[in-house]
């Protein structure tokens, strides 16, 4: 990290130091190494001693958690020359953020936000990352509702604001596609003289909230060819090589490659291997030629629709089950949101559909589980040996241990 000092830190709460600079910003007492300042926020204060015995140059406890966070993040944003990108969208953040990141990590100097750190928390944890020669900083940016997002830009202050896609999500707060839209946007308001806007191509919810004058480059779902477990995506007129397989990731790769041209950063030559975030689209094997597809880490409709799409064409010839829980805060349409995927499954010919949660109900499912722990039972019961396995739902229903369990079972 670029070195704060001390001095710096004390205006935001109570600081105790051993030290006159601080090189490094942990949350989370067992991360934090010399020369790290650990800010003790909520029930953290009962790790003081523990962060300074794992040599923390100082502790911070904040008189204001976000505020303080806010002020880190900022004031080592300020000494930075990096070019920051942030990305949004109702889906495929994290995604693009990876893929993103295995683009310019070859060519440029890159620090690239952990996990889903996207909040206003996370957000300054992943400014704090920055060091004194990081040319390329990616950031994301989630939101709840109106406001949220521009709050994050005034913190990063990108050169590039990235929006994947808009689609029905958080609804429960904002009510219609629209208002989604109009707080997405809120990053692209946020540019500064110079910026750049990546948006897609054919989005038009979007396009009243795209403001005047903005350097706009706008892309499309590509061509893309899935053969040898690896992805081949056209991208001005060249096929680039990934190493994923889903399908949809064909999207989020070409926003990204529209970034890359955007920093004026050289185009991969070879195979690019993308390390994805945990629970996205992850793959391992099951007994008898089976294949465990764990996402997990959240959902909505059209995510939703995409994982089927890839469970069926991962599939092939071998039997598909669908293990799917509650997709969160989409408001009064919540039913009819369910009720779609659960047509939609059968459409595609989804063999078995396992609902978990209440309103996974409206799937129509074959099999229902109230919650994951008893879905874990359920699961084992249901698939067999040489099938091929989807697990997705919101995080909030916690699925991910019904993953983990097949992925355990299928190691014994």
């Amino acid at each position: 990290m670029i070195p704060l000092t001390v001095d710096e830190l004390r205006p935001l709460g109570r600081v105790e130091a051993n030290a006159e600079t601080v090189t490094g910003v942990e949350i989370d007492s067992r991360r934090v190494g010399p020369g790290d300042l650990f800010v003790a926020l909520g029930g953290g204060v009962a790790y003081l001693e523990e962060a300074r015995a794992r040599g923390a140059a100082a502790t911070l406890v904040p008189d204001d958690d976000f505020g303080a966070m806010a002020a880190l993040g900022r004031a080592v944003r300020d000494r930075s020359n990096a070019r920051v990108v942030a990305i949004t969208g109702s889906s495929g953040k994290t995604s693009t953020k990876d893929i993103l990141a295995a683009l310019c990590r070859p060519v440029a100097r890159t620090v690239a936000a952990e996990e889903g750190h996207n909040n206003e928390i996370g957000l300054p944890l992943t400014l704090t990352r920055l060091e004194p020669d990081t040319e390329v900083l990616i950031t994301e940016m989630g939101m709840r509702g109106l406001g949220e997002i521009a709050a994050l830009a005034a913190i990063a202050r990108p050169d590039i604001g990235v929006i994947t896609n808009i689609g029905p999500v958080h609804l429960e707060r904002l009510g219609t596609i629209e208002r989604v839209a109009e707080a997405k946007a809120e990053l692209l308001h946020a540019l500064p003289a110079g910026g750049i806007g990546v948006i897609p191509e054919d989005c038009p919810v979007l396009e009243p909230f795209v403001p005047a004058g903005l350097d706009v480059r706008r892309f499309a779902p590509p061509e893309v060819d899935i053969r040898d477990a690896m992805s081949f995506v056209r991208f001005r007129g060249r096929e680039i090589s990934f190493s994923f397989t889903a399908r949809h990731q064909a999207a989020n790769a070409v926003a990204a490659l529209t970034v890359v041209e955007a920093l004026g950063l050289p185009l991969p030559e070879e195979l690019v291997e993308v390390p994805f975030s945990r629970w996205r689209c992850e793959e391992s094997q099951l007994p008898g030629g089976g294949l465990l597809i764990n996402d997990a880490y959240n959902a909505n409709p059209a995510s939703m629709r995409a994982a089927l799409e890839h469970l069926v064409e991962r599939a092939g010839d071998r039997r598909s089950v669908a293990v799917l829980g509650e997709m969160a805060e989409l408001g009064v349409d919540a039913p009819r949101f369910h009720e779609e995927i659960g047509r939609y499954a059968r459409e595609l010919g989804v063999d078995v559909v396992v609902g978990v949660g209440e309103l996974s109900r409206r799937y129509e499912p074959d099999d229902w589980a109230a919650d994951a722990a008893l879905a874990i039972e359920l699961a084992r019961a249901v698939v067999h040996a040489g099938d091929t396995v989807l697990v997705k739902a919101s995080r909030a229903v916690g699925l991910e241990v019904v993953a983990e369990d097949l992925a355990g079972v299928a190691a014994q």
